[in-house]
């Protein structure tokens, strides 16, 4: 009955709180708390493992459609600046600023309170206590426990009570308590730093339209609408911007979801010189920028060099260098034709980030050239220097568009590549920049070049040399099967041969071995039910065309060798025929190349670009400056523990006769301060015997 009567005064209590109290412990909980660190150390580990600030085509294709959808819905692609994020610091700080308001001055009255109202019965219930019994007077005694308690660091204070009482209450550590109020101070003052490296101003004017977004890639900053970029403002932000030798600029690009916002910067930077040196492999090994700063609104102009984790930093602006790139090179060209009947190569001289238009077997096609790269390392299967790894040489990257807006990328290299002991020309192919390139991989003839290659390949698609390569592999099948017995026989069958030789090569050309194995096949079923007549027709295809492509690449070698007949050079060497074999692998594979130009690189004149990453981060500062305080508050709290003692003198019943009561408590690690309230005993021990020996001598006198 009693029990419930208590309960219910209680029950009556809680119910009649006020909201703002029921918020106030709500905000100021330990588990709240607790799981705001929890969410934010999560967020915090997310932001690491997951590289932020790329674009979104680019997390596409790291990721897949499904989890591309997912992680962006989440906000992953720019956790530090996420709206969950961001709204966790806020509860953070509301709820740690509670925390301190709520507890600081309990904090500050138990460092400055000595304790110093507790009685006999109370300090004989703690663990760590000694007791004396003396023929000493008590304010002897109580000399000995105070220089003692001074010699060991304890701050006390003295209270004497009535009834000859003396109690000494001492304390140490007492920063110990300052621990808490540093550590909870500094999570706050980290949280408002990262608040204000949010960026919280551009995502409001983001969310209330001030701000689009620009999608369009490679146009300049003059084609830019003003609602897409960022004047020259005190928040935070990291863009990167690309900057060629010889040129300037004066704004930055920061990343946004699936494209960028331009943000203007108070200064020009002008890149004088960029250099680069590399490792005998070809791979880079150090670069650097010289850039002059114009700081028109200082009148100010001076230059400096930074290199990578060596950045410039000005006006609070930090500027990293970053990256590097091709700034605009020039490129010397020569368009070999793949299909129609067009003989000699066209020479064009392109640069990079620039269009050209070329017309090809009737049609018109765009060519965008996107990069130049001077080193290009791959594995060395040679091994001839003991390197792993090998410079191959400068490749070209660009887009070659139609008009009906399909787009393919390649990739093709200068200098032949070396695969497996053989020389290759690589051109690499792909519909879409989230696919792997596929390589072409065109023979280099005994010049080192691509003459011998595109002169059979010219044979072959050109009407007139192709027909001539068909009719003289037609007349020799005949012969050769013993289907005529007499030449004029074979002349006169073989003009309806080649034709059908003809239109194999051209299905060669077109779809490749596959498909012309595929019609000779379909061809010998529709055309006779006997076997031995299937055979032989299935032999005589096959036969044609073998020959045809073998004519065609005896006319390439012997016009490369200046002679009628390859006879005159009595006949093809063991490389020669190699090549004819690789030759007709990439003669199979041009099909899926999929476009009907191949460019080769000639010459250039390289024009590099340095990669800036420009940010500012006005909250780094008070980051650190939390970050030192969460270090000091933490060492106060682990490091320096807070102890407290009392010695109790007491004037015994008996006459010269003093108690003294010596107790302590510790609430950290109580074995160490069992060892240290021992060494204080003792030392009061000492003390006390020395005083009492004094004492009885004195008397005795």
């Amino acid at each position: 009955m009693s029990s419930n009567n208590a309960a219910a005064p209680r029950r009556a209590h809680r119910k009649g709180r006020s909201v703002s109290a029921t918020l106030l412990d709500f905000l100021g909980s330990m588990n709240l708390a607790i799981t705001l660190l929890v969410a934010l150390g999560i967020g915090s580990i997310i932001g690491t493992v997951l590289v932020q600030e790329r674009t979104w085509s680019e997390h596409m294709i790291d990721f897949g459609p499904f989890w591309f959808e997912v992680f962006r819905r989440l906000g992953l692609y720019d956790v530090y600046s996420a709206s969950w994020y961001l709204a966790i610091l806020v509860f953070l700080v509301i709820t740690t600023s509670v925390c301190l308001y709520r507890h600081t001055p309990s904090v500050v009255k138990e460092m400055t309170r000595f304790r110093d109202h507790h009685q006999e019965a109370s300090l004989r219930a703690l663990s760590n206590r000694r007791e004396w019994t003396l023929a000493l007077a008590p304010e002897g005694a109580r000399e000995a426990a105070a220089r003692t308690l001074k010699n060991k660091g304890f701050r006390f204070r003295d209270k004497s009570g009535g009834g000859g009482q003396m109690l000494l209450a001492g304390m140490k550590g007492r920063s110990n308590r300052l621990g808490y109020i540093f550590t909870h101070l500094a999570i706050v003052v980290i949280c408002v730093g990262g608040l204000i490296d949010g960026d919280l101003l551009l995502k409001w004017n983001e969310w209330r339209g001030n701000l689009q977004i620009e999608t369009r890639d490679d146009i300049p900053v003059s084609q830019i609408d003003d609602s897409k970029k960022l004047p020259v403002r005190p928040g935070s932000f990291r863009g990167t911007t690309s900057i060629p030798e010889g040129r300037a600029a004066n704004v930055t690009f920061l990343p946004l979801r699936d494209g960028y916002v331009v943000q203007e910067l108070p200064f020009t930077i002008v890149v004088e010189d960029f250099r680069i040196q590399h490792y005998p492999s070809g791979q880079p090994r150090s670069y650097e920028s010289d850039l002059k700063i114009i700081d028109p609104e200082r009148d100010k102009t001076f230059h400096e060099t930074i290199r990578v984790n060596e950045p410039l930093e000005y006006r609070g602006y930090s500027i990293y260098q970053a990256s590097f790139g091709d700034g605009g090179s020039r490129l010397d060209l020569r368009i070999w034709p793949l299909a129609g009947d067009s003989e000699a190569p066209e020479e064009l001289e392109a640069r990079v980030f620039s269009e050209a238009r070329v017309g090809v077997a009737g049609q018109e096609y765009t060519l965008q050239f996107r990069d130049f790269e001077l080193t290009n390392v791959r594995p060395d299967e040679l091994q001839e220097s003991g390197r792993r790894q090998r410079n191959v040489g400068p490749s070209f990257s660009y887009a070659l568009r139609t008009r009906d807006g399909r787009t393919l990328e390649f990739e093709n290299y200068m200098l032949p590549i070396t695969i497996d002991g053989r020389h290759y020309y690589l051109s690499g192919m792909r519909p879409s920049a989230n696919q792997p390139f596929r390589y072409l991989h065109i023979p280099a003839g005994p010049d080192g070049g691509l003459d011998r290659f595109m002169t059979f390949l010219g044979n072959l698609r050109q009407s007139e040399p192709r027909r001539e390569a068909a009719t003289a592999a037609a007349r020799y099948v005949l012969l050769e099967l013993g289907m005529v017995d007499e030449r004029e026989q074979a002349r006169q069958l073989a003009g309806q041969m080649a034709m059908s030789a003809e239109q194999m090569i051209r299905q060669l050309l077109q779809e490749g071995f596959e498909a012309v194995s595929e019609g000779i096949e379909a061809r010998v079923m529709a055309g006779s039910n006997d076997p031995e007549q299937q055979a032989l027709l299935r032999d005589f295809s096959h036969m044609l065309l073998e020959r045809t492509l073998t004519n065609a690449y005896h006319d390439a070698v012997a016009r490369e060798q200046g002679v009628q007949s390859v006879s005159d050079l009595g006949g093809l060497s063991e490389d020669d025929r190699l090549f004819y074999e690789e030759a007709l692998a990439a003669l199979s594979a041009l099909p899926a190349y999929g476009t009907p130009i191949f460019l080769e690189l000639t010459g250039f004149e390289q024009i590099q670009s340095t990669g800036l990453m420009i940010g500012r981060a006005p909250g780094a500062g008070i980051v650190y400056f939390g970050s030192a305080m969460l270090v000091l508050g933490l060492f106060l709290m682990f490091y320096i523990p807070h102890r407290r003692v009392w010695a109790l003198v007491t004037r015994d019943g008996r006459e010269g006769q003093t108690r003294i009561l010596l107790a302590g408590v510790g609430q950290r690690d109580p074995k160490a301060f069992g060892r240290e309230f021992d060494k204080l005993a003792h030392e009061l021990d000492l003390r006390l015997r020395l005083a009492a020996s004094e004492g009885s001598e004195e008397g005795k006198t």
